[in-house]
């Protein structure tokens, strides 16, 4: 049972076993002392666990799925059906971060495209929206992990924020509504969607009823704005941590299941390895000489082969330009599978449910990347942000 356990851990998080066994090799290096309990940011990891516990609350009251729902009533054709798909899950990453986002409209996408009859447009559809969601998610601080990491160490301000990553998130809603409107169109089977319509109604006849929801979810909404405020620095973290805590604890002691600690400790043991690297002379003069005015590039590169967010740890411990660095491994989350951890996540949805469609989902998602990729670095390369 343990060996089986020890399997699917190496198998489905692997980055979280990178991280530990890099923390304990470093370990050797730099024997564990009072500085360790530094090293960590703990308001990050805080505001992390206090976002995802929030997130998963108002997901347990289907609030997501009923304004997909809503959504979709509107389509009328086949390219408005995808283009809503792909425009939410982009605007909806930007608050509930770009995993949550895919895990929830990934599933409902193929439910509905079923439906309809167009199973054949579902592996490019799920892989615009996971490019949608990864680059929808770089426009606010609470989009991503990687994000939020790096606002909260930084000093950067709401416009030096924005400077780094809204040029480049307008330029892809751009790009993703050229590439949903080349499709092919055509005209959704009334019947059908009635059929969606008809199912979506009596399931919400079913539940509390609208006035009660929004009770159900007031306080997860509360509890959110309290997270911003501390996000924005208005706040401190740990009033608000263990508010959260109490909340939950009386809400829905279940949340607490539904929290991502393999993200939270691999941030942990990220943070000893730097903290470690940087103790070490030799090694953090090279990292520093390397990373040093080429941010934008070797987040970029870094993220195509650890994911965006070890990598932004990673390279943050090694720079102070931290705008650029921003900008990279948000680009960073295009290219590879493995780039951004979110696309994992789209991969495993749809290839679970069509096994014989891996080599085409590796193909199709590899080439909308690359193109996106290469059209943003441009754009940086343009404005002047490859030098930093």
């Amino acid at each position: 049972m343990a060996k089986k356990i020890l399997k699917n851990i190496l198998k489905n998080e692997t980055v979280f076993c990178v991280s530990l066994l890099l923390a304990v090799l470093s370990a050797f290096f730099v024997r564990p002392d009072g500085v360790y309990l530094t090293y960590p940011d703990w308001r990050t990891i805080a505001l992390l666990f206090c976002l995802m516990i929030l997130v998963a609350g108002l997901g347990s009251k289907g609030v997501f799925t009923l304004m997909g729902h809503a959504l979709l009533r509107r389509a009328g054709s086949l390219r408005a059906l995808s283009a809503i798909m792909v425009l939410l899950c982009f605007f909806s990453s930007m608050i509930i971060t770009n995993d949550v986002t895919l895990l929830t409209f990934v599933p409902f996408t193929m439910l509905v495209f079923r439906m309809t009859g167009h199973e054949d447009r579902i592996v490019k559809l799920v892989v615009l929206e996971t490019i949608g969601a990864n680059l929808g998610s770089m426009a606010t601080p609470i989009g991503n992990p990687q994000n939020l990491y790096l606002y909260s160490i930084s000093d950067l301000t709401a416009g030096g924020f924005a400077g780094a990553v809204l040029p480049y998130a307008g330029l892809s809603l751009l790009l993703l509504l050229a590439a949903v409107l080349a499709g092919k169109d055509e005209p959704l089977m009334e019947v059908e969607m009635e059929k969606k319509t008809e199912k979506h109604t009596e399931k919400t006849e079913k539940g509390s009823g609208r006035g009660k929801l929004v009770m159900e979810i007031l306080p997860f909404l509360v509890l959110l704005l309290l997270c911003l405020l501390v996000v924005f620095r208005v706040l401190p973290y740990i009033p608000v941590l263990l508010c959260v805590a109490v909340a939950v604890a009386v809400l829905n002691r279940r949340l607490y299941l539904e929290v991502d600690y393999f993200l939270l400790f691999t941030f942990l043991f990220f943070f000893i390895f730097v903290g470690n690297l940087k103790r070490i002379p030799l090694v953090s003069e090279a990292l520093i000489s390397a990373v040093k005015g080429r941010e934008l590039l070797t987040g970029v590169l870094a993220s195509q082969v650890m994911s965006n967010v070890p990598a932004a740890i990673l390279l943050s411990g090694f720079t102070d330009r931290i705008q650029p660095l921003l900008t990279g491994v948000n680009l960073g989350g295009l290219g590879t599978l493995i780039a951004s951890l979110a696309s994992l996540i789209s991969y495993k949805i749809v290839t679970r449910e069509y096994p014989r469609s891996r080599g085409r989902f590796l193909k199709v998602f590899t080439f909308w990347n690359i193109l996106f990729l290469a059209l943003l670095l441009l754009e940086a390369l343009l404005l002047g942000g490859m030098q930093g």
